[in-house]
């Protein structure tokens, strides 16, 4: 146990350390050295020794205006009780002086009274600085190497060199976790949902606890798996538990860490990083956000290439399958951007297998809140399912969110536990941004707003296919002036006549302020966007055109960035025409749906300047059961969270 810590402080000690000394000791023997032997005193005590007789030799050093005084037996058997003895020549005494100092006539004007054959005359000279010499050159070159030294040591450290400096800076930067590591406590029973991407990954860890289950039957261990999803699915985190629950070495590092500004530091991290990855097999190598590295090669030629970029993906496609053998490492990587990969990186016998982590659906939401609800303190009662059934479309980072603001709400009202209202504005604030009831509006601006939103919790509510509104306000959120709340449906294709019913009911702030005020204000920019790239989305990609047909001119290899349209200037003419017929349309639907339901319009509006928020069972009273509702009824659907959702019984 001694041998290790001695061991551990002799290669903790800073080199740096030994310079700093060195050179303290150097400055400290210049500065020191040429008055340790010898004793410090003033003219007149000189002028004393000198009437009584006691000085043998007095030297004026002249190029350091200084004078140096000897006694004789006499002037030392005098001075016992002052004169601390020298074992070498040195003056006992010296005394410093100015340049304009005459010391021969002083010493003449001191020993007046002495006999001409006893009186001392001073004698000059000149004193060479040995140290000072040596220090004048060596100093300077030694500032300039010590400078360089923590300059360069600047650089490596930005540049990842890590510990060992300048030559460290082409190794590998991952960071290794084995089944000793304290640093990794995630297993999977943290990782809610996702429950097929956890078969897919269990399976390769079981691959390594387990290997001989499959070679027996002739299979091999694949060599690598690609997690791929939108950002905050848990892509990572899925790679934190293999790490925690595999008994193997996990070496885990960033894609960003292989590229760097020298050339030829990519590649030879990745060397290092498999090097060390094949002394330990088996074990799992995790690259995360391998776009960083991995984007396809060759496109746009002298425009945006990185040379040293490409090195670094070569020599990563080599190592993983190459005449060298990987055999026991496996590779895990993550991207939301698989698009742009290069396609020599995912074929097979890199990449084996694509496991996709998309966004939770209702029952993994519930799980999720379940996980990040585990250190909040809720209130009694609290029904996780119903946060589930408010939360679509958000990831597992997202609802860590929500979990996360709730709890501060709560604080920031000084309540004793989380309640469901604070979740509720924890969801509004994420979405939609801060409340702020400050903003000053004016008494017309507001009613504009007011049936604006209006205009889209009506539409919304009297189409089948649209999207079931939950709330709407007039307050004020981040740049929003009103916000409408909805719940959209979790379906995996959509119809055309959901999509228009859609597209009306974005339309219907519009067709509301035409109908009422007669006029059209800003407020609808972020509603014509939608529906504008909804249209074209309608003609250009998805077919649902007749003048079109079934034409796509969308590109799922990611390689859109063209000097050329895939299509002619007339059918571009055309797309344009039939995207603005279909945006007529919609606008036409949701004007008659509104003109035929006036009274119901006003109504609704004037509950909204009145309350400022207003919910769907206020819309259920004014405008009656959605159609949709009655409809699902039929089929077997029950209502759940106050008429707001429906799922099927037997489901």
């Amino acid at each position: 146990m001694n041998e290790n810590k001695k061991n551990n402080s002799i290669k903790n000690f800073n080199p740096y350390w030994g310079w700093i000394i060195t050179g303290a000791v150097l400055l400290a023997f210049y500065f020191f050295s040429d008055s340790a032997s010898s004793q410090k005193t003033e003219w007149r005590d000189v002028r004393e020794m000198l009437e009584n007789g006691y000085v043998e030799k007095a030297e004026v050093i002249t190029n350091r205006n200084r004078v140096d005084i000897y006694l004789n037996e006499k002037g030392k058997n005098a001075s016992k009780d002052k004169l601390e003895k020298n074992k070498n020549a040195s003056p006992e005494w010296y005394f410093n002086i100015y340049k304009e100092w005459k010391s021969f006539d002083e010493f003449k004007a001191a020993q007046e009274n002495i006999p001409v054959e006893k009186r001392i005359e001073p004698s000059y000279k000149e004193e060479s600085d040995v140290w000072g010499g040596i220090l004048s050159w060596i100093f300077p070159i030694a500032l300039i190497i010590i400078l360089w030294m923590f300059i360069m040591r600047g650089m490596t450290r930005g540049s990842g060199g890590g510990s060992g400096g300048i030559f460290s800076v082409g190794k590998s930067k991952a960071q290794l976790f084995d089944k000793n590591s304290a640093g990794n406590k995630i297993t999977f029973n943290d990782v809610a949902g996702l429950e097929e991407a956890k078969v897919e990954i269990k399976e390769i860890v079981d691959f390594l606890k387990n290997p001989a289950k499959y070679t027996a039957l002739g299979g091999k261990i694949p060599k690598g798996a690609l997690l791929v999803g939108p950002p905050g699915t848990g892509k990572t985190l899925l790679a934190k538990a293999v790490a925690g629950e595999a008994n193997v070495p996990f070496f885990s590092m960033s894609g960003s860490d292989f590229v760097e500004m020298f050339v030829g530091v990519g590649a030879s991290r990745v060397r290092d990083l498999f090097k060390q990855a094949k002394e330990k097999a088996p074990c799992i190598v995790f690259i995360d956000e391998i776009d960083a590295v991995g984007r396809a090669r060759g496109k746009n030629v002298g425009w945006s290439s990185n040379d040293e970029r490409e090195n670094t993906l070569n020599q990563l496609l080599t190592e993983m399958d190459g005449f060298g053998t990987n055999s026991g490492v496996i590779i895990l990587a993550a991207t939301n951007r698989a698009d742009i990969l290069d396609k020599a990186l995912m074929r097979a016998g890199r990449f084996d297998r694509q496991i996709h982590v998309d966004l939770p659906e209702l029952r993994e939401r519930q799980e999720i809140f379940q996980v990040h609800l585990r250190g909040i303190k809720l209130i009694a009662g609290l029904d996780i399912s119903f946060l589930a059934k408010q939360t679509p479309g958000f990831s597992g980072a997202d609802i860590a969110n929500v979990c996360n603001e709730a709890a501060l709400i709560a604080a920031r009202n000084n309540k004793n536990a989380v309640d469901r209202q604070d979740f509720l504005d924890a969801i509004d604030r994420i979405i939609a941004g801060l409340e702020k009831k400050s903003k000053t509006i004016s008494i017309e601006e507001k009613r504009t707003i007011a049936y604006h939103e209006a205009g889209h919790a009506t539409v919304s509510w009297l189409l089948e296919h649209a999207n079931p509104l939950l709330k709407v306000t007039i307050i004020p959120r981040g740049r929003s002036l009103g916000a409408a709340w909805y719940l959209p449906e979790e379906r995996q294709i959509t119809t055309t006549e959901q999509m228009m019913d859609e597209m009306s009911s974005a339309l219907g702030g519009r067709a509301s302020e035409e109908l009422t005020f007669a006029k059209i204000s800003t407020g609808a920019i972020s509603d014509l966007e939608k529906v504008t790239k909804q249209a074209y989305a309608m003609v250009a990609y998805f077919g649902m055109s007749e003048k079109i047909g079934n034409m796509s001119y969308y590109d799922s290899s990611g390689q859109d960035m063209m000097f050329a349209k895939p299509y002619s200037e007339k059918t571009a003419e055309l797309l344009d025409s039939e995207a603005k017929k279909i945006i007529d349309n919609a606008y036409k639907l949701a004007k008659k749906v509104l003109t035929e339901h006036s009274e119901g319009l006003k109504q609704v509006a004037e509950l909204l300047l009145e309350k400022e928020v207003i919910f769907s069972e206020d819309l259920e009273r004014i405008l009656g059961r959605r159609k949709s509702m009655a409809r699902l009824e039929e089929l077997g659907f029950k209502p759940i969270s106050d008429g707001q959702l429906f799922i099927d019984d037997e489901k």
